[in-house]
């Protein structure tokens, strides 16, 4: 999935820096709700965020039920201050599903 941040040297060190001291109710609401492995990597602006879940997750069903816990809510919506969609983002996406073009441990 892809994302951007808003267009402003302060707001992405201040992302990265949320990021580098993530909220422990944060990390455990992800792995409650069958997110094994998250890592999201930044270039310029653009976000793309790898998950790995458990088999019958599903980001459309099982996203929304984060929103149900109200420490991960104030996380988001603190996040969400310093993001914006990428420009290819369908008007229901927060974050833009991309493509898979290639996975190496199919070859």
């Amino acid at each position: 999935m892809t994302l951007m941040l808003k267009d402003d040297d302060e707001i992405v060190e201040r992302y990265k820096e949320y990021h580098r001291k993530a909220w422990p109710e944060v990390v455990s609401r992800l792995r409650e709700n069958g997110i094994m492995e998250m890592r999201i990597y930044l270039l310029g602006r653009r976000m793309f965020m790898y998950m790995e879940a458990v088999d019958g997750f599903s980001p459309e069903r099982d996203f929304p039920k984060l929103a149900q816990d109200s420490r991960y809510r104030e996380w988001d919506e603190l996040m969400r201050t310093h993001q914006e969609r990428a420009p290819e983002a369908k008007p229901e996406d927060w974050w833009a599903p991309m493509e898979e073009v290639f996975d190496l441990s199919s070859q």
